[in-house]
């Protein structure tokens, strides 16, 4: 895209979308909570949990398959909250680049307008000499 913006402007835009780089992480626990899982003893899958559920009849039985799941449902629920983070960083990237485009658009128009304007200028100065 080639712009005719004056070398102050062209600067002002890098700076711009430098300061839009350097934007501080949002950190994960801010937007998500963390997927915990109650525990009834001291490990995973034995019993059922503290959240008030019964935990299934596998949790409630205990031993290996009681573990297994615990496990499977964690693993599901941190591959579920990466997808989000994942869609969510997505979603943040188009609406910088969004952003960025319509800033742009906006410094041509502002340029596009100061140079109707001094052309408005000159015919009213033109006008003026014509009067005297």
């Amino acid at each position: 895209l080639q712009l005719s913006l004056p070398a102050r402007k062209v600067m002002s835009i890098c700076r711009i979308a430098r300061l839009l780089q350097l934007r501080p992480p949002v950190p994960a626990g801010a937007i998500f909570t963390a997927s915990r899982r109650a525990l009834s003893g001291d490990e995973w899958g034995r019993g059922a949990g503290k959240g008030g559920g019964a935990g299934g009849s596998i949790r409630e039985a205990g031993g290996t398959f009681g573990k297994m799941e615990a496990a499977r449902e964690e693993e599901y629920f941190r591959r579920l909250q990466n997808e989000q983070l994942s869609k969510l960083k997505e979603h943040l990237e188009d609406e910088v680049d969004h952003h960025e485009k319509e800033i742009v658009r906006h410094l041509e128009a502002i340029q596009r307008h100061k140079s109707r304007m001094q052309d408005l200028s000159q015919k009213e100065q033109e006008g003026k000499k014509k009067d005297d």
